[in-house]
């Protein structure tokens, strides 16, 4: 009951786990206008709702010049990143069709990693709110096309970790004219309505109906004072030439919160041209080591996943080769079994033959005999002599003929019993092959294990939950020269990244739908047509830090 708003401020802070406390607040509403709990005063004494619970919101009060410089903690990107997201799909801050589908891109890398084709499948963005209902609106595409173009982006931000992804998402977001800024209803000494902007930059007075492009900007660094009198503000520039600027609003707690947000933001205007404090100092060093620590984590993690496919790459190659071997020993197999058949019918053959040339001897040997009795029992007479001599000549005929046939018969077997010999070699070398595929290594030597790291790289041993780093002064120069050569890559990045942002504009410009461009639409249009839209630094030229009077306020 007695707690002040820094007390429960600093409870949130500590859950979160939250150290760059200077950028949030915690803010609720009264009677439809925005406010901001005081930390000096008790809560219960602001002028809350009585209802319970009380409900305030926890959220950025004043946003960085350059979050990719002045962000610290990955906590403090990722709550920027959430409450940036959530106001361009409520389209509080006005983002090109282009520029969202590349933001889009980049909250699905921060959600679910790298890409995976096995994984990401059609439809698998369905569910998801990642365009403002103005861009779906103002072409006539699928929610089918839409995802088809956020995920060939999305693949080429392979290897990027979620606090990454949602840094590039904030290097974008932050160059959009409408990003960080509060808007305001006023009217000037005339009683012309018209809209006050107050960001991290200055000051700057808009159209009603034109809230991309300032009619006029007053930076911090150029403004001599800020007085406010019940309603009426009044800004002095620090050129006294420039006329001084009054205007009016309608009610009184929307000009302190107008108050607030000009003392807030000029602090931190003025803090970031100093020298950073002990605090940020320590932070920023931690934020290395952190850093430093995930990149190594990572290189490991990336390490292990390429020795691991390496790993599964020899598997799968052993097991094809076993499998050929296995291929190649059942054909061998069969092959054998194709000699030893053909050998045993050839045996078989042999052995016909080899008894079909001994009967033939026999008959022959009948047949000679035959003629021999022939012979000694010639017949006496004339007549009997004849037939004799006609017998003994077919006798004779005979048994030439039975000769021959003996001979050849003889022969085949001869030829019959080499290549039987020729089979028993072929099932020998059968064999022999059978034993040298069973006996051959299945398996190829491993690779070495990898070299250790070179001793003068920077170190760090894992023991338990406890790391412990050896940062010398060449380690912290190398660091510093990473660091230049991130921001020449960034550049180029950024010139690539353009020409992307062009591309898919005239890919989809077919599709566009001219009688559903808003007023921002077109002023958006307008001013990329003069070369003057795109990024909030071409309205507001940069303050330099030199040769600059702190304000009074």
């Amino acid at each position: 009951m007695k707690w002040k708003g820094k007390d429960l401020f600093d409870l949130v802070c500590r859950t979160l786990g939250l150290r760059e406390t200077w950028f949030f607040g915690l803010q609720y509403t009264i009677k439809d206008t925005v406010a901001w709990l005081k930390m000096d005063k008790k809560v219960l004494d602001h002028d809350v709702s009585k209802e319970e619970p009380v409900t305030f919101h926890f959220l950025a009060k004043f946003y960085p010049e350059n979050a990719e410089e002045e962000l610290v903690q990955e906590i403090t990107q990722h709550l920027f990143f959430l409450q940036v997201k959530k106001q361009i799909l409520d389209e509080k801050i006005y983002c090109p069709p282009e520029a969202s589908v590349l933001l889009a891109s980049y909250a699905v890398q921060a959600k679910y990693g790298d890409y995976d084709p096995s994984v990401h499948k059609r439809g698998f963005l369905a569910q998801e709110e990642l365009l403002p209902k103005r861009v779906i609106n103002l072409y006539q595409m699928t929610p089918e096309m839409w995802e088809e173009r956020i995920t060939a982006w999305y693949a080429e931000h392979r290897g990027r970790a979620r606090d990454e992804a949602e840094m590039e998402y904030l290097k974008i977001a932050q160059d959009l004219e409408m990003y960080g800024v509060n808007y305001f209803t006023i009217r000037n000494k005339k009683g012309t309505e018209l809209l006050l902007g107050v960001d991290a930059l200055g000051l700057h007075i808009y159209d009603p109906e034109n809230r991309l492009t300032p009619k006029i900007s007053f930076p911090w660094n150029e403004i001599r004072n800020i007085s406010y009198s019940d309603k009426e503000f009044t800004i002095k520039p620090l050129d006294k030439k420039i006329d001084v600027f009054k205007f009016n609003s309608s009610k009184l707690r929307v000009n302190k919160l107008i108050l607030q947000l000009c003392i807030g933001n000029h602090d931190l205007f003025m803090r970031r041209r100093k020298a950073d404090s002990l605090e940020v100092q320590q932070m920023k060093a931690q934020a290395r080591e952190e850093k430093a620590r995930k990149q190594m984590e990572r290189q490991r993690l990336a390490r292990e996943k390429q020795m691991r496919e390496e790993a599964e790459r020899t598997r799968d190659e052993l097991e094809r080769r076993l499998l050929q071997m296995k291929e190649e020993a059942t054909m061998a197999n069969e092959a054998l079994m194709r000699s030893e058949e053909t050998a045993d019918l050839l045996a078989e053959k042999a052995q016909i033959t080899e008894e079909e040339a001994k009967l033939l001897a026999q008959k022959a040997a009948e047949a000679e005999q035959e003629m021999q009795r022939v012979k000694a029992t010639a017949i006496r007479t004339e007549e009997e002599k004849r037939l004799m001599e006609q017998k003994v000549l077919e006798a004779e005929v005979l048994a030439l003929k039975m000769a021959e046939e003996s001979e050849r018969r003889a022969k085949e077997a001869d030829q019959l019993k080499q290549d039987l010999q020729e089979a028993r070699e072929a099932e020998r070398r059968a064999k022999q092959k059978l034993l040298e595929i069973t006996t051959k290594p299945t398996y190829p030597p491993m690779n070495p294990l990898p070299a250790p790291l070179p001793p003068d790289m920077a170190s760090f041993n894992l023991i338990g939950d406890s790391l412990s780093f050896d940062f010398k002064d060449t380690d912290m120069k190398r660091l510093s020269m990473e660091i230049e050569k991130e921001k020449v890559e960034y550049m180029e990045k950024s010139k690539h990244l353009q020409e992307q942002l062009n591309e898919l504009k005239t890919e989809i410009e077919a599709l566009r739908l001219k009688e559903r461009e808003t007023a921002l639409d077109m002023l958006h249009n307008e001013n990329a047509d003069r070369g003057g839209g795109g990024s909030k630094q071409n309205t507001i030229k940069k303050p330099q830090a030199q040769g600059r009077r702190p304000i009074c306020i």
